[in-house]
């Protein structure tokens, strides 16, 4: 009798165990989620942007005029506010932002979108937007696209070292806003200090290549990318010598640079390296 009731106990006890295991397996089933969450990092210059929005589908929908409102506060994206975080000062189309996270909400129209940045960024899609919360707004146009986007996208485009465009594309529409930071200001003080400073290893060609692409002190530049040959001859060292050379109106001297560019090229590339054709091209605005 007694090793009944044992045996009767133990088939509850193993009963429970399978139970239970069953249960636990139901519990931790994930079905994929209808609008998938979505983290978008991006350095632009000095300056990092993380943007963490849900992307839904259009499925069929009519989106802007239909399934997102005209003239309606959109979340602008599913789910929770997406967010944006700059880890610097920004402009966005014209606008101030200072650094830090915000709450990026939109405004559909058929003509011109109102984006909105808020500052309580916590918060379930737009149902608790306050206004009174808001840092900045402004406008932007949308443009019509020949193609469908199906799902909803935010992507950085056109990306320079102190600006891009910020795209949120879905359906047939992508709306651009222009990104820039005061990069300049913030790098200048900073190139003069290292090139200023004592000891031979110091960024001679980057500092050179930032004065060229930014409108700076060519002769100051002249003199680093020569800096920069002494210790270092390579080809694309040369060929951005004869780049500050043709800006500064010494043509000969750029096309004998141009030259000695493409030989270093060959070199170190074979004759069907990129810098051979860079050079003839300069060469032939220079002729």
């Amino acid at each position: 009798m007694k090793r009944a009731i044992v045996r009767y106990s133990l088939a509850v006890v193993s009963g429970l165990v399978v139970g239970s295991g069953v249960f636990a397996q139901t519990a931790q089933l994930e079905f994929p989620a209808p609008s998938p969450a979505c983290t978008l990092k991006q350095r632009i210059g000095l300056t990092d942007i993380e943007i963490v929005y849900f992307r839904p589908g259009a499925k069929g929908r009519q989106i802007f005029g239909g399934l997102v409102s005209y003239g309606e506060v959109w979340r602008t994206g599913a789910n929770q506010a997406t967010t944006i975080t700059f880890s610097t000062p920004v402009r966005l189309n014209g606008a101030d932002v200072p650094a830090g996270k915000y709450a990026l909400f939109t405004i559909p129209g058929e003509n011109e979108w109102t984006v909105i940045l808020n500052k309580n960024a916590s918060q379930f899609g737009a149902f608790q937007y306050d206004p009174k919360a808001d840092l900045v707004r402004f406008k932007a146009a949308p443009v019509k696209l020949a193609e469908h986007v199906e799902t909803f996208t935010i992507e950085f485009n056109d990306i320079r070292d102190d600006s891009a465009l910020l795209d949120l594309i879905w359906e047939h529409t992508v709306v651009p806003v222009k990104f820039e930071v005061d990069l300049t200001s913030r790098l200048l003080p900073q190139i003069e200090a290292a090139m200023a400073a004592p000891g031979d290893k110091k960024p001679y060609y980057q500092a050179a290549m930032f004065y060229y692409d930014h409108g700076q002190d060519l002769h100051k530049a002249s003199q680093w990318i020569d800096a920069a040959i002494a210790q270092r001859e390579t080809y694309y060292i040369v060929h951005l010598k004869a780049e500050i050379l043709a800006k500064l109106g010494d043509k000969a001297g750029a096309i004998a640079a141009a030259k000695r560019s493409s030989e270093l090229a060959v070199k170190a590339e074979g004759p069907k390296s990129g810098y051979v054709k860079m050079n003839d091209d300069l060469i032939a605005t220079l002729q």
